[in-house]
């Protein structure tokens, strides 16, 4: 989410309505969308003032209070899917979630999900070698 803009500039633009402008033209003028210009004079309408409210804080996962229990269990067991976390989460801790939720907790704890080095393989991933011919391509017998 971006920065709000200053509160010189949405005094100036509440202003300008004040003085007999419409939303939209004092919008245009100042280079701001006509929904911000309508909410700022709807804001000092019902505050009396121009400052952005203050943001919600930010929500908190219900996985958070399992975060422990569940980066022990990545510790033992690294090689569980998503799915296998979700299901034991279900089992063990009596918690509903899905595999993104799951796949977030993680991301935000720097947990990441490598794939192993030995199973990579070594060369394309394109068609082995083809049948053995059984004839030659000349068309001699």
């Amino acid at each position: 989410m971006g920065q709000p803009y200053s509160d010189d500039l949405r005094a100036r633009v509440v202003i300008a309505v004040a003085e007999g402008c419409s939303r939209r033209a004092a919008a245009k003028r100042f280079a701001v969308s006509a929904s911000s210009s309508i909410r700022w004079v709807v804001l000092h309408e019902q505050t009396g003032g121009v400052s952005p409210r203050r943001r919600a804080a930010k929500s908190r996962s219900p996985l958070e209070a399992h975060a422990s229990w569940l980066l022990e269990l990545i510790d033992k067991e690294s090689d569980l899917t998503l799915a296998e976390i979700v299901q034991r989460l279900w089992r063990d801790r009596g918690v509903r979630t899905t595999d993104s939720s799951v796949d977030r907790f993680f991301k935000r704890h720097g947990v990441t999900f490598k794939k192993n080095s030995a199973r990579r393989r070594a060369g394309s991933a394109g068609r082995g070698p083809g049948a053995a011919r059984l004839e030659s391509q000349s068309g001699k017998p």
